[in-house]
């Protein structure tokens, strides 16, 4: 064997032992990895005398590359064992933490964080329509043109579709204008009969005021039978408000036009705020709008593939942001969205004097 071959089969020697004590060495990942690819990554010392071995002499280099593959088995499996020791030590320390956490221990101070008040009006209604027997149904906030309009009877020209109402996406999508748009998508899903709500955020292109948001949250409502009737909507919708606000109010309905109900309603409460003497919030009428309602339109429910002619349905589009302000006498609703700590205080202290008027 030449000089050169003696040469070469003693840095690859040199090199193996290097790269095993420098794996042994290595006390995290992140040092295991850097060491492994100085030695094995493409600019790595093994696959450089790899390269090398077309420069020998022809007789030498089945030799040379039988050793430096050889040698870089060596190392990958040191490495690779290496790499097993430490994950295995990350699991171990883990577990051992974990076991010394115990999520039954109270917290140390009382009255520690808070849910905002749209999540406290939103649970509070999910537990009575659990009651009720619906199911709580979701759907995307990026809508698609047929779910949030046309499935919901709103036609082309409908001016709900401009750009002055609606956010328009570049991939052609909006921003859901209302959970509206789950209604047919929870009938293509499960049918009828069909008892659902679908709490969510819903996004319009609004001119903001104490009362108006480009951002809130709605809930809608859907039950679909046999002879569900304009008498079964109102006594649902009274049940609701009774149960939120823990006492009677005062509600009106009057005749109210959306394309995805027919008969449609408005259902206004009696102004929290002011108590109907009027103020900027209800815009000095006294009655905030705040349930949207009818029966389900027939073409509704076609698109959703059930038979008009065998059920019938309600639906409400209820202001869960509007809905939070009476409840808790917060007067503009630009408090929610704003990031005021004062908005978040235990419920049980969330009164008028507490949220001031965005100014």
């Amino acid at each position: 064997m030449s000089g050169r071959l003696e040469d070469m089969a003693s840095q690859v020697d040199t090199l193996c032992r290097k790269a095993q004590a420098q794996a042994a060495a290595a006390d995290t990942l992140d040092a295991l990895q850097a060491a492994q690819a100085s030695y094995l990554g493409r600019q790595g010392a093994l696959n450089e005398i790899l390269r090398g071995i077309g420069r020998l002499p022809p007789e030498q280099r089945g030799q040379v590359g039988q050793l430096a593959n050889r040698a870089k088995k060596q190392v990958e499996e040191c490495f690779a064992a290496r790499r097993a020791e430490l994950e295995q030590a990350a699991a171990n320390a883990e577990k051992q933490r974990a076991a010394q956490y115990d999520p039954t221990i109270p917290a140390r101070r009382e009255g520690l964080g808070s849910l905002h008040p749209v999540t406290i009006v939103q649970r509070q209604i999910e537990e009575v329509f659990g009651r009720l027997g619906f199911i709580v149904a979701t759907g995307p906030e990026m809508e698609s043109e047929y779910y949030n309009f046309e499935a919901l009877n709103i036609p082309p020209m409908h001016p709900a579709r401009d750009m002055q109402d609606t956010f328009w996406l570049g991939n052609g999508k909006v921003l859901r204008t209302q959970t509206s748009a789950v209604q047919v998508r929870a009938m293509e899903k499960y049918g009828a009969p069909l008892r659902i709500i679908a709490p969510g955020r819903c996004f319009r292109y609004e001119a903001i005021d104490p009362s108006h948001e480009n951002t809130f949250f709605q809930l809608e409502g859907l039950m679909i039978d046999r002879n569900i009737s304009i008498a079964n909507l109102i006594a649902v919708m009274k049940l609701l408000l009774t149960e939120v606000f823990q006492r009677e109010v005062e509600i009106r309905l009057r005749p109210g036009y959306f394309p995805f109900v027919e008969p449609g309603f408005e259902l206004d409460i009696r102004c929290e705020i002011c108590g109907g003497t009027g103020c900027p919030t209800c815009k000095q009428s006294g009655w905030i709008e705040i349930l949207p309602c009818g029966m389900v339109h027939p073409n509704v429910l076609k698109y959703g593939g059930i038979d008009p002619l065998e059920y019938t349905g309600f639906a409400f589009g209820l202001g869960l942001t509007r809905l939070a302000m009476m409840k808790y006498g917060i007067r503009d609703i630009r408090v929610m969205n704003s990031g005021d700590l004062r908005a978040l205080v235990p419920a049980e202290k969330l009164t008028g004097p507490t949220i001031a008027a965005v100014t």
